[in-house]
C-alpha cells in the first residue's frame, strides 16, 4: 500500500471490527488509540470502526452511543440480545467495507499499535495475519488450560500457535471466504486457518485487564473447547470405535478365561465386587459415548433449524432503527 494517495485513487479503507459484551470504561480508550494510530497513518488509509455490542447491560451501550455520535469513523451495531462472541463477530465482518479487515478484542489487552505492522504485511501479499500470544498475564489454570487445548487442536491445524489467537487481519478474499462458511457453530481459528490463503504470523504479549474482568467464563470455555475438538478433527469418534473395540475385547478375554477355568474344575464364588466392577465399567464407556453422539446430534439439530445467526436491535450507520438481520448474505469468494 502506497504511503501516500493521490486525488485520483482516493486512500483505502482498513476496518477495525471490534466485539463488546460488559467492556464499559475500555470503549473510549480502545477508539483513542485507533484514532492514534489512524493519525499516524493518515496519508496511507483511513479507519473505519465498528463495535458491536453484544448485549451489554454495564453501561457499554451508553459509550458507544456517545462514541459514534462524536466520531464519523465510528459505527455501532447493537444485537437484540447476547448471542456469543462469534455471532457479534460475524456482524461486524458483514458490515466492514474495508479492503482489509482487523478484528481486535474491547479489553485493551492487545497491542492496537500492532494493527499498523497487519496492515503492512497485508499489502506484502499476506491475505491473512494472525497475531499470536508468546506470553499472558492470566492465571496458571488459564494458560495451561489454554496450551492443552490448542495442543490438541494441533493435531488437526498444524498452523495452529501455541496458545491460540484473537487478534488477526482478513484481506477481502479471505473475509467474504470466511463469512460464506455456513457453520453455525464455529471454531473461529480453526475456519480462518481451514481458508488455506497465506497466513502471517506475529508474535506479541497480552497485557492485563486495565478494566473490568473477563466475561469469557468457564461455560463459554468448555463449549468451545467442545466445538473445537469435534469441528476439526474425527479423533473424538475414531476414540469411541478404539475404546469400544479394546472393551469388547477384553471382555471376550474375560469371557474366555470363565469358560477355560470352569472346564478345568470349576469357578469359586468370589462375590459381587467384579461383576458390579464390569457393570460400571462398561456402562461409563457407553454413557460416554452416548454423550459425544449427543453433541454431535445437537449441533446437526442447530444447523437444521436454520436460526438467523443473530438479530440487530440498532444500527447506527442505519439512523438507529430496527432492523432484524439474517446471519449470512452473498459472500462467496470473487477474485
Amino acid at each position: 500500500m502506497s504511503a501516500t494517495a493521490t486525488n485520483r485513487s482516493p486512500l483505502p479503507t482498513v476496518s477495525v471490527v471490534i466485539p463488546v459484551y460488559q467492556n464499559a470504561g475500555s470503549l473510549r480508550p480502545t477508539s483513542d488509540a485507533l484514532r492514534a494510530l489512524a493519525a499516524r497513518n493518515a496519508g496511507a488509509w483511513r479507519l473505519e470502526v465498528i463495535f458491536v455490542d453484544d448485549g451489554s447491560t454495564d453501561g457499554s451501550a451508553r459509550e458507544l452511543a456517545e462514541l459514534a455520535a462524536e466520531r464519523d469513523e465510528v459505527r455501532v451495531v447493537s444485537l437484540s440480545r447476547n448471542f456469543g462472541q462469534v455471532p457479534a463477530l460475524v456482524a461486524g465482518l458483514e458490515r466492514a467495507s474495508g479492503v482489509a479487515t482487523v478484528v481486535l478484542s474491547a479489553d485493551l489487552q492487545e497491542p492496537v499499535a500492532l494493527v499498523e505492522r497487519m496492515v503492512e504485511e497485508w499489502s506484502q501479499g499476506s491475505e491473512i495475519v494472525v497475531c499470536y500470544r508468546v506470553a499472558r498475564s492470566d492465571s496458571l489454570v488459564a494458560t495451561g488450560g489454554s496450551r492443552l487445548f490448542y495442543s490438541l487442536i494441533a493435531l488437526s491445524h498444524p498452523q495452529m500457535p501455541r496458545g491460540g489467537f484473537d487478534f488477526f487481519l482478513l484481506g477481502q478474499r479471505a473475509r467474504r471466504a470466511f463469512l460464506a462458511l455456513p457453520e453455525r457453530n464455529r471454531f473461529l481459528q480453526g475456519d480462518i486457518l481451514w481458508l488455506g490463503f497465506a497466513v502471517k504470523m506475529l508474535p506479541y504479549e497480552r497485557q492485563p485487564r486495565p478494566v473490568g474482568r473477563s466475561q469469557w467464563t468457564l461455560g463459554k470455555k468448555t463449549k468451545y473447547f467442545i466445538d473445537g475438538l469435534l469441528k476439526t478433527a474425527y479423533w473424538p469418534i475414531r476414540a469411541m470405535s478404539l475404546v469400544g473395540l479394546t472393551v469388547a475385547l477384553g471382555g471376550f478375554l474375560w469371557a474366555a478365561i470363565i469358560v477355560v477355568r470352569k472346564l478345568l474344575g470349576g469357578i469359586p464364588a468370589v462375590g459381587w465386587a467384579p461383576i458390579m466392577i464390569a457393570i460400571l465399567v462398561v456402562g461409563g464407556v457407553i454413557m460416554t459415548m452416548l454423550g459425544v453422539i449427543g453433541e454431535y446430534v445437537w449441533r446437526i439439530f442447530d444447523e437444521v433449524r436454520g436460526r438467523p445467526l443473530y438479530l440487530v436491535a440498532r444500527d447506527s450507520a442505519e439512523d438507529g432503527s430496527a432492523t432484524p438481520a439474517a446471519s449470512r448474505h452473498d459472500v462467496a469468494p470473487r477474485d
